[in-house]
């Protein structure tokens, strides 16, 4: 597992520096079909088995991009707060909760563990945009709405 999490580190590391992008990786994307993610943000820091415990009542729309297709921007919505329970390397058990940006990243990357890309949740009448495209466009909006509630709960399992 440490091979592993040392490639999507260096993975990681190696596209931030080529390409000035990106915040975390998961596993399937550098082909280990293992439950593994590495996050670069403020710290590095890696977690296994995670997995979404419990999620707030409001949603939030997120101009998504990924390696996966690089060249892309989608809209999808996303829980605004999520309760994400995983494990360090070491194998202690951690528990995350998380807003906004990095609660969208951890469903983004967790997405990617159980086989979804951001494609498959794309939502709205014109969600795909190309990057350079959304650059020029609406960069100035922001990738991030503003939370709203939720219409009825959903459970964990469905984000």
């Amino acid at each position: 597992m440490r091979v592993v999490a040392d490639d999507l580190r260096d993975t990681l590391r190696d596209w931030q520096e080529r390409y000035g992008y990106g915040r975390a990786i998961a596993a399937p994307q550098i082909g280990a079909p293992i439950r593994l993610i590495h996050v670069e943000i403020d710290r590095p820091w890696t977690l296994v088995n995670p997995e979404i415990v419990d999620i707030g009542d409001m949603d939030f729309t997120v101009w998504d991009d990924c390696f996966s297709f690089p060249d892309l921007m989608v809209r999808v919505s996303r829980a605004y707060q999520v309760r994400v329970r995983y494990q360090d390397l070491s194998g202690r058990e951690h528990t995350i909760e998380a807003e906004r940006d990095l609660a969208e990243l951890l469903q983004h990357e967790i997405d990617h563990l159980d086989g979804v890309l951001a494609v498959d949740r794309a939502t709205g009448l014109d969600p795909f945009c190309l990057k350079e495209e959304w650059h020029r466009h609406w960069s100035a909006q922001g990738r991030y709405g503003e939370p709203t509630t939720r219409w009825a709960p959903r459970s964990a399992e469905l984000v």
